[in-house]
């Protein structure tokens, strides 16, 4: 049986099918179309899932939506009642997607797939599919559930119990009370863009201290111990204005929000640290809570919340909880796969099939090129490679480079599903060396200074580096740990304020040790990542270090490499040293010279 799962129309479209209960294929439109969280129907992406399973539109037997689309309207009409007429505006600004798409949805549908599926329908509730996609591919037989996102129709998180092939919905926290739109107005007021810029707010957190902590607990919302929480709506613009704070918010930090690329102060850092504090707490009270009411020693989240790696580090720290699996793809792409899977166990009654992993096969879910396709468009675009006849070898090869502190753009099998670059779409350098995490993000991602990169480690050595438990699984990057103590160095260290922290050494891995003393760790083992895995396990032996830095392959507002071109592209347009499409190398110094308007390129994306 062939279903297919779609998420469409807010940001981050996706697609992901899923066949006889194995999930196939999964993508997200913007790979294709290079449009950063490209929120249009996912043409290519469903496209793509039905291509790497060799069926047709026709031959689908289900298709399913991630959420509900005449009660996203529902929510949209009463909260516009309820704030008339002083968000008049931006109802009008909303409604012609809606009368044009969005109430359409089954013509929308019928119109994408080319009139070829007759079946029905599924629309799922877009917390079900959250919830479906952090339990159903996870290795427990028995967990909690927790989603935490900006909205849904009307749920901003819940609570929800898995057991075998079934979900529960037991607790929901409603619009507008909403931890994913509080994080979100925050990385407003502090001059980063809304549904992008949440990750750069987190990883400024460390430069501050949280003196706001109290205000925003104070005045901001009203938190109960369960982790449920009213916020003070008078503070945010989220409801009736196209801005997500208020004058009311400036009053109270004593200034206007940040303009868009303009200095970071050391308040923005204040304001960054505070608030990242506040979620962690309310993710701390909510998972508790959901430990209470299920009483599991698992957990399970999803929900672009649960892209904030420094709360899911204390939540698996600090909470009764014994173990944590995260959906990588956490975000609104990751509930197609959930409302497909859900369909397949739920709905129609399917045994799961418990992994000791998980079945999320380490979340490299997209394309995949071929030799010879890569040697074509390699011959034709003029670049000079070497080809290496064995796997063994190109890994031997990457990891020489990387000891030898090259930056190199690394390509290989399919792609991921998800925002995080896993080792198939990554560019990866040299932890050890203390000039790369600057030379990385000015001279090659272009982007801000302050942004940390993280560690992939081999598994086996993730507690001899990190506070980690031995063999401690963080295969999607979506766990935060701290540097062990004797790993640090640096009597000096501590002297520094605001963003001239990022001059002092902090561990013998300092390319991927934060101000804080955090990484965002992500362990590698042989079955999920068995290229990228020989890449660490050949530099260990040149080097002695297991860890290098792994960060996506991509400029600044740039979605992720997809294909050979885009990777070519991306290398010839930065100072990367060099490139491995599979098992094909080409060095920078190597190439004849191109005349790239390496600006028209940069210019494309904007920035995020």
């Amino acid at each position: 049986m062939n279903i297919l799962g779609i998420s469409a129309y807010y940001h981050d479209s996706a697609a992901c099918l899923v066949q006889d209960g194995r999930i196939v294929a999964a993508a997200q439109e913007e790979r294709f179309t290079r449009k950063k969280h490209d929120f249009r129907f996912p043409q290519n992406a469903i496209d793509y899932c039905l291509a790497e399973a060799g069926i047709r539109h026709a031959d689908l037997d289900l298709v399913t939506f991630y959420d509900k689309p005449l009660l996203k309207f529902d929510r949209l009409l009463e909260t516009y009642v309820s704030y008339a007429p002083s968000g008049f505006k931006l109802f009008l600004m909303g409604l012609p997607i809606w009368l044009k798409q969005k109430l359409f949805m089954p013509r929308e549908l019928d119109r994408g797939l080319g009139g070829a599926y007759k079946g029905r329908y599924v629309f799922m509730d877009h917390h079900e599919s959250h919830a479906a996609s952090a339990f159903f591919p996870s290795p427990f037989e028995e967990a909690a559930i927790l989603t935490l996102d900006g909205v849904g129709e009307w749920t901003t998180g819940s609570i929800a119990v898995g057991r075998g092939n079934r979900i529960e919905m037991l607790k929901e926290l409603h619009f507008p009370h909403s931890l994913g739109l509080l994080y979100s107005a925050f990385t407003f007021f502090t001059g980063f863009r809304v549904n992008s810029g949440e990750y750069k707010l987190m990883g400024l957190a460390p430069y501050g201290e949280p003196i706001y902590r109290d205000l925003i607990m104070d005045n901001l919302i009203d938190l109960k111990e369960d982790g449920s929480f009213r916020m003070d709506m008078s503070y945010f613009g989220y409801c009736d204005n196209d801005v997500m704070t208020s004058k009311k918010m400036e009053d109270l930090f004593e200034g206007p929000a940040r303009q868009a690329e303009s200095e970071i102060t050391q308040r923005e850092m204040d304001i960054a640290a505070s608030i990242q504090v506040v979620t962690e707490e309310i993710m701390l009270r909510i998972a508790k809570y959901a430990h209470e009411l299920t009483g599991c020693e698992n957990l399970t989240m999803a929900g672009g919340v649960a892209l904030n790696c420094v709360g899911n580090g204390r939540i698996l720290r600090e909470s009764p909880f014994e173990n944590l699996w995260i959906q990588p793809a956490a975000g609104d792409a990751g509930g197609a796969l959930g409302a497909a899977m859900f369909v397949w166990h739920q709905l129609l009654d399917k045994p799961r099939d418990n992994r000791s992993l998980d079945v999320q096969q380490g979340s490299l879910l997209g394309p995949r090129f071929g030799e010879e396709e890569i040697r074509t468009f390699l011959d034709g675009a003029g670049a000079v490679y070497q080809f290496y006849e064995s796997d063994e070898k190109a890994a031997d090869a990457v990891a020489e480079l990387i000891a030898n502190e090259n930056v190199v753009g690394h390509m290989q099998g399919r792609m991921e599903f998800g925002p995080r670059a896993l080792g198939a779409r990554s560019i990866i350098g040299d932890a050890r060396s203390p000039k790369m995490q600057s030379v990385m993000n000015l001279k090659i991602k272009f982007r801000e200074s302050f942004r940390p990169f993280a560690p992939a480690i081999l598994r086996e050595d993730v507690d001899e580096y990190f506070e980690m438990r031995p063999n401690e699984d963080s295969p999607y990057m979506l766990l935060v740990a701290p540097v062990r103590e004797e790993k640090r160095t640096g009597a000096d260290v501590g002297k520094e304020r605001g963003l001239d922290k990022l001059r002092e050494i902090r561990s013998v891995v300092p390319a991927i040790t934060h101000v804080d003393y955090s990484a965002r760790v992500q362990t590698i083992d042989p079955v999920r990542f068995p290229r990228f895995y020989d890449i660490i396990r050949k530099f260990k032996e040149k080097t002695g270090s297991p860890v290098v830095i792994n960060t996506s392959f991509n400029v600044r507002g740039e979605p992720i490499v997809c294909t050979p071109q885009d990777a070519y592209r991306c290398f010839m347009s930065t100072h990367m040293d060099a490139l491995v499409i599979e098992d094909f190398v080409l060095l920078k110094k190597d190439q004849p010279e191109q005349n790239l308007d390496v600006d028209a390129y940069l210019s494309e994306f904007a920035l995020d």
